[in-house]
């Protein structure tokens, strides 16, 4: 059912989010289990006829009850730290379902992927594959790598989170991966099974992906000529989702786009989609604290802030926000604001909303994905909770912080 209104009314699949904020109080995360799976068979079911794997992205939303939602699904996990590895064989996926990613891997992490029998690490330079290969060798365990390159194209998205250009920290050049690659051929210590690219987050135009997807393909080709044992071709994640109601490209669009470039290879497809799975899952509650006027600007005060959300200040991202029981009568326009003892502490600004009042609860929407994840403690505010909607019931999945959380790890 998703999130729907009844009698004018928010729920989310039957279950009532005003008793919910009064059960569990406010700022609170909840997410939808049935919408998230739904995004995942939604990819499943467009790739079909394709080897491939699904590899969700822990970045977006590493909460362990979701984890082990997609993880009993079949899913695989695309993670960047030793401690979304932990979290990733914590949930239950299967370490030969985990790829590790990330510009910035310690030898310590490099370690741990190799004990731990990974599917592969995406190598980010050749400086990387040099200490992969002296790991490897150290351990007496080749490392199986998959080399990102970097097709320098524009995912045409925010600049914070186009990651296929030139000028990005990510990967290498995709015009000399194949004289890197050779250098490590038939090297001790690691193995080559695979090329990956990630050209950015929250793409809404298919057309850099399909034109990734060929540079990719072109290159997998090329080195499958040479003799490379190569198993995989990994295409990133990216697919947007629908902030704003102007529309996002599905699963099936992108199949298609991507589909004629990849059919025919003898490797299995790889995806890492994040946000397209776990955004449209999640709501933040956020009850209304004060209506504020200053000269002709008004203000609806909020106890969510910066620190409970913090893309909207990061990157001016758009989030839908609603009552959840609306008044009758004319609306106003607002800047909707945190408690956060700064400027950019905002949730919307210049926002057209229906009439509030204090207590009124407003329903902060998709933000299933780079939202809880990147919540902060900021002048000291405890991290909120988060509970999930399954099968017409709630529960919590993560207690609100206290003061002792906040201070436990202080060494006098």
């Amino acid at each position: 059912m998703g999130y729907a209104r009844n009698d004018g009314e928010l729920r989310c699949d039957g279950v009532s989010l005003v008793e919910t904020a009064e059960r569990f109080g406010t700022p609170l995360y909840i997410y939808d289990a049935a919408t998230m799976l739904e995004a995942f068979t939604a990819y499943e079911q467009a790739f079909s006829g394709i080897p491939h794997r699904i590899c969700y992205a822990l970045k977006a939303n590493a909460s362990g009850a979701l984890l082990r939602l997609l993880a009993a699904r079949g899913a695989g996990a695309d993670i960047v730290s030793g401690m979304e590895l932990l979290a990733a064989l914590r949930a239950g996926f299967p370490p030969d379902r985990i790829v590790f990613a990330g510009v910035g891997k310690t030898d310590d992490e490099l370690e741990q992927a190799v004990r731990t029998g990974v599917a592969h690490v995406n190598a980010e330079s050749e400086e990387e594959i040099e200490r992969l290969a002296a790991v490897g060798a150290r351990l007496g365990r080749p490392i199986r790598i998959s080399l990102r390159v970097n097709p320098d194209i524009d995912a045409r998205s925010h600049p914070y989170i186009s990651t296929g250009l030139k000028e990005n920290k990510f990967g290498v050049d995709i015009a000399v991966a194949p004289e890197i690659l050779r250098r490590f051929h038939r090297r001790p210590g690691v193995e080559v099974v695979g090329l990956q690219c990630h050209i950015g987050s929250q793409i809404l135009d298919l057309r850099p992906l399909a034109e990734a997807a060929r540079a990719l393909a072109a290159l997998s080709r090329l080195l499958l000529a040479e003799g490379f044992p190569l198993e995989t071709v990994d295409l990133g994640g990216g697919l947007g989702v629908d902030y704003e109601g102007r529309g996002a490209p599905s699963p099936t669009e992108f199949a298609a786009a991507v589909r004629p470039a990849v059919e025919g290879l003898p490797l299995r497809l790889l995806l890492e989609p994040g946000r397209s799975l776990v955004a449209p899952a999640g709501v933040l509650l956020t009850r209304v604290l004060y209506l504020k006027r200053n000269g002709d600007k008004r203000f609806v005060i909020v106890d969510a802030g910066m620190n409970d959300l913090l893309r909207p200040a990061l990157y001016q991202a758009h989030h839908r926000i609603e009552p959840v029981r609306p008044r009758p009568g004319p609306g106003l326009v607002a800047d909707i604001v945190g408690p956060v003892c700064e400027s950019g502490d905002f949730l919307a600004r210049a926002r057209e909303v229906p009439p509030l009042e204090p207590g009124d609860l407003l329903a902060v929407r998709d933000v299933g994905a780079y939202c809880f994840v990147m919540a902060s403690n900021y002048n000291m505010r405890p991290r909120a909770a988060e509970a999930l909607i399954e099968e017409g019931a709630v529960r919590l999945i993560r207690r609100r912080e206290t003061f002792d959380d906040l201070v436990r790890n202080e060494v006098s």
